[in-house]
């Protein structure tokens, strides 16, 4: 008789119970693969193609449950079986929460061990439908999220929008602080009137000034004729200023100016001209710091920030996540695929769970790429590898008492051997009375 077609993976760190486990399998016509650590195991699962895992429990260094977590998402459609010679309630119920399909004491006879690996695969996970209700998305402007966090920033937006007054945002990199510039410029009475966003950080700073503030014919080389700048370009509206820590301390001056005086003056030219424009300042980094460290003008830090906003990481507004996880999956849904994109509710749960160091940009980034890989919803397996469960091996391995460590060693080298004491002793190069010995 042929084995089945399901390749099972056996994972303990007593190389007797694996023995023991592989004998009554092979017997019912499945193909195994042993491990006798978790790091062992999962080397097999990037390599084999595995339909059920059988883990135990306890475990030196990173135990089953920690595997059982890590199989969950990076290979969620593994069923899993724990068996285990310390039972307990709270292990169990653990376990289950972790996508366990059943659970055996130890000792269990073949039969019961036939049971439960037929009835683990008989419930091998399907792909499941989405069951999530769909969630009004709560929009400010370009803004979207119902947090505590996120309603902070609105309610600022709310005082400043019909007026002209100085605001200034800050943030991480990636929070969303052109947004919420462009909320405040169009949510107000001036939103009919020019926004113009500039990136300090990309224009030369030989160039900035001239950029911002225009230039006459013959200012510079390449000055063939009058031009206007940004701030020409936004009268009667709204200039937004991404990363205003790079402008140069000339150009500061000149911003200075044109906040005290409502004027600029163009480069090459000594004749002022009016404006009336909102300007919006956006940083994420600490412009205190520039001061101190004398790059950044103290008189134009307090000019900027007549009225600040500061726009929450993701990781502080997790319960936006959802939201913002559809808004990006219907724009590239239909992007890509010419139709509407779900997500399961394990896959949303790894994106609610993540801490998000790449803020709201970082996410849209993942969902894009999520769109491109999966068919028709996004599951875990469309996700990137680092946004779920890992382990920390490094940690738990340097935490080991010497005589652990050699036993592990000692148990992997039997499990290459298929348990040949001699063959063993050979590869450890000590006697096999020896070996006898370490392992009673």
């Amino acid at each position: 008789m042929g084995l089945n077609k399901e390749n099972i993976l056996l994972v303990d760190d007593d190389v007797h119970i694996l023995e023991l486990l592989q004998r009554h399998l092979q017997a019912l016509n499945y193909h195994t693969y042993k491990a006798i650590s978790v790091k062992e195991a999962i080397e097999i699962l990037k390599d084999k193609s595995i339909d059920l895992l059988i883990t135990d429990l306890k475990m030196p260094g990173v135990d089953g449950l920690e595997l059982v977590k890590y199989v969950s998402e990076h290979y969620p459609d593994i069923p899993k079986l724990v068996v285990t010679g310390y039972p307990s309630i709270d292990g169990a119920l653990e376990a289950m929460k972790s996508g366990v399909m059943d659970y055996l004491t130890k000792p269990f006879t073949k039969e019961e061990l036939k049971k439960a690996v037929e009835k683990s695969l008989a419930l091998k996970p399907k792909k499941q439908k989405q069951t999530q209700k769909e969630t009004t998305s709560v929009a400010y402007g370009e803004l979207i999220g119902n947090s505590e966090a996120i309603n902070k920033v609105t309610e600022v937006i709310e005082r400043v929008k019909n007026n002209k007054a100085t605001v200034f945002i800050s943030g991480e990199s990636g929070t969303g602080k052109e947004l919420v510039a462009r909320s405040i410029h169009y949510m107000g009475q001036f939103a009919r009137a020019p926004f113009i966003a500039v990136n300090c950080g990309s224009i030369p700073e030989n160039l900035l000034e001239a950029e911002l503030f225009g230039y006459t014919k013959g200012a510079f080389t390449g000055a063939n004729e009058n031009r206007n700048g940004f701030f020409q370009a936004a009268n009667k509206g709204t200039l937004f200023l991404d990363e205003i820590g790079n402008a140069s301390m000339a150009t500061q001056l000149r911003l200075l100016r044109v906040l005290q005086e409502k004027e600029v003056t163009r480069v090459g030219s000594q004749k002022t001209e009016k404006v009336d424009v909102r300007v919006i300042a956006a940083t994420n980094i600490d412009l205190k710091e520039l001061i101190e460290k004398g790059k950044f003008r103290e008189d134009l830090y307090y000019r900027l920030t007549v009225v600040q906003i500061t726009v929450p990481p993701l990781r502080e507004r997790t319960e936006d996540i959802k939201l913002l996880t559809e808004k990006f999956l219907l724009k590239y849904g239909v992007e890509y695929k010419d139709r509407l994109i779900s997500i399961t509710p394990e896959a949303l749960s790894v994106l609610e769970r993540y801490s998000w160091p790449g803020n709201i940009r970082e996410l849209e980034n993942v969902l894009q790429q999520a769109v491109i890989m999966c068919d028709k919803q996004v599951e875990i397996k469309d996700l990137p590898e680092h946004l779920k469960y890992q382990i920390n091996f490094s940690e738990n391995e340097t935490q080991l008492p010497l005589r652990e460590v050699e036993k592990q060693h000692i148990l992997k080298v039997l499990a290459a051997t298929n348990n040949n004491k001699t063959q063993a002793a050979k590869i450890l190069q000590i006697d096999r009375k020896t070996l006898s010995e370490k392992i009673k």
